[in-house]
């Protein structure tokens, strides 16, 4: 399994249109990804910063959730309350 921990620091007063807008794209990942396993928004002690806890099945999910159409749509939208570019961690589970 292959696990993503991506940092998120949202724009000062954003808080609540970034989250609307993740649940909605956690919503469709659930749905329409059964490579996925999880897709969990946390937040963090520092203000404005959100970690998105991630695990797929396997490369093949993690390319299908990059690739799929609502992941893309969100972009945009994210793009609009983010504060700069996340920061991506790549895990790899120890069963």
């Amino acid at each position: 399994m292959i696990a993503l921990v991506a940092t998120l620091k949202i724009q000062d007063g954003k808080n609540a249109e970034f989250e609307a807008v993740f649940r909605e794209l956690s919503q469709q990942v659930r749905a329409n990804e059964p490579g996925n396993l999880l897709y969990q928004l946390t937040r963090t002690s520092e203000p404005n910063t959100y970690k998105v806890l991630e695990l797929y099945k396997d490369e093949a999910a993690t390319a299908a959730h990059r690739d799929a159409e609502h992941f893309k749509a969100a972009g945009p939208k994210l793009g609009a309350v983010l504060a700069g570019r996340p920061e991506i961690e790549r895990l790899t589970t120890v069963d």
